[in-house]
């Protein structure tokens, strides 16, 4: 009977992809959301590895999220069909190499310390499948032997948004690594391409104890600060590290933690038409344009443009005239205009944003909770409205507020409404007051979602005037 080599995929769900704002924030970042195809970017991620290849065997996928998205990633998994083997949730987000560690401590704590770990992030576009999995395949020995494997993406332009990596002589499929070299000008980058040095994908291969013992050697501050988190919470599909002591960790990227120290790394050269997204340029160079090179997406009209990107989503009607390279992207509540050539930059917005204290980098305009969905209308002194939609057979949490009353008009749906002992089925139309300090709950009990307005009166109106009593999520204390 042929050796089948199992490997534990492991999905990296902890940025906050700014460079796509205003559509990804960070509560609810590019890997949650339906960027190029129908299907979100970390169900692609998931699926991606629900096909063995021949000698291959994958095993449901662990998955390192922070806190806050815990449910739309369970959610979203659960969509897709995918079965994890666990959801580790990050207190803070502390980039790749502590959130990888999570996973080989957790496969350590599972009695699997040799388990083969590939590490990927879960915002990236893989557009040829079957040879990312080819090479994973490939890779497989030398990974189980004891090295630390990387991907390396052949280059189809002297890109400056990507590091790279310089390769040895060939060792079959696996080359040795020289040096990774960091993002380069475009000058630098045309050499790199000209001397056959590959884009550093930020994809991994290594065993779990493999990897460890690497940042043991090469971040030793790291790995003990990870190793005193390993008090592990398991919470159904829901795996915690110790909040305080994770909390102590250095924020650090796998590549400058080991990889760009070790001397047992390789590489596996393939093309598999991969893109990081990451940027409103790389996004318009993965879709497919129309004739004039434009991309649109949303409510809007384009009238003698070329290759430029508008994407509407949930903005007002966007109408252009005369663009040429241009991004203009439309939420509810923000509009990015850029030249496509300086996407690279939209950090600087977000910057500026954060500095000047708005909540337009970090939140949304539809907030998503685990029973559905609201968004603001519009507010004043002393009031707010409120859009909410509730997914049929979800139930929001038993909850008083402190300082503000609130109405429900029912819009679409029907809703089951709980204010102190009375309980009412009410219909499109339907109202009902809620005073202050008033024990309430909401309920869609039908097989349609649930929508309405909720205006809200009071002299404190943020979302943290809320005592749950108990809750379906675990929001409320025990």
């Amino acid at each position: 009977m042929t050796d089948v080599t199992e490997i534990c995929p492991v999905l990296l769900s902890g940025g906050a992809g700014t460079r796509l704002w205003p559509l990804s924030r960070a509560d609810m970042p590019k890997q949650l959301q339906a960027l190029a195809h129908e299907e979100t970017m970390l169900q692609a991620t998931a699926r991606r590895t629900a096909v063995d290849v021949p000698g291959v065997r994958f095993l449901p996928p662990l998955v390192v999220a922070g806190e806050g998205h815990r449910h739309l990633v369970a959610e979203q998994l659960a969509e897709a069909g995918v079965q994890p083997g666990a959801i580790l949730l990050e207190p803070q987000g502390r980039n790749t190499a502590p959130a990888i560690a999570l996973a080989a401590l957790w496969q350590q704590a599972e009695g699997a310390p040799e388990a083969l770990l590939l590490a990927m992030p879960s915002d990236h576009l893989i557009g040829n499948e079957a040879a990312f999995r080819a090479a994973v395949a490939a890779a497989a020995p030398a990974a189980a032997a004891g090295r630390l494997v990387t991907f390396g993406i052949t280059p189809s332009e002297p890109a400056t948004g990507y590091g790279y990596i310089e390769a040895g002589p060939a060792e079959g499929a696996v080359r040795p690594v020289r040096r990774f070299v960091e993002k380069p000008d475009a000058e630098t980058a045309a050499r790199y391409v000209a001397d056959g040095l590959l884009w550093n994908a930020g994809i991994f291969l290594f065993r779990a104890d493999t990897f460890l013992e690497a940042l043991r050697c090469h971040a030793p501050e790291v790995a003990e600060a990870c190793a005193r988190a390993a008090r592990f919470a398991v919470d159904g599909p829901f795996v915690r590290p110790d909040a305080e002591a994770f909390a102590g960790v250095p924020s650090i990227s796998v590549d400058y933690a080991v990889m760009e120290r070790a001397d047992n790394a390789s590489v596996v050269p393939v093309d598999m038409g991969w893109s990081d997204v990451g940027s409103w340029d790389a996004l318009w160079r993965v879709t497919v344009p129309d004739g004039e090179g434009n991309v649109l997406r949303g409510a809007g009209a384009l009238i003698h443009c070329r290759d430029s990107l508008v994407r509407n989503d949930g903005g007002p009607f966007v109408a252009a005239l005369g663009l040429e390279g241009m991004v203009v992207v439309a939420t509810a509540d923000a509009v990015l205009i850029a030249p496509r050539a300086r996407a690279e930059e939209i950090r600087q917005v977000v910057e500026r944003i954060e500095a000047e204290g708005l909540d337009l980098a970090r939140t949304s305009h539809e907030v998503r909770r685990p029973w559905g969905s609201f968004r603001g209308l519009g507010r004043g002194e002393g009031w707010q409205v409120k859009r909410i939609a509730v997914k049929p057979g979800a139930k929001l949490s038993l909850q008083r507020h402190a300082h503000r009353a609130e109405t429900w008009v029912v819009a679409a749906g029907v809703a089951d409404v709980t204010v102190g002992e009375e309980c009412r089925r009410m219909g499109p139309g339907e109202s009902i007051f809620i005073p202050v300090g008033a024990v309430h709950r909401l309920e869609n009990p039908g097989p349609e979602p649930l929508e309405l307005i909720e205006v809200q009166q009071g002299s404190y109106l943020g979302e943290d005037d809320i005592v749950r009593l108990a809750d379906l999520y675990g929001r409320a204390p025990a």
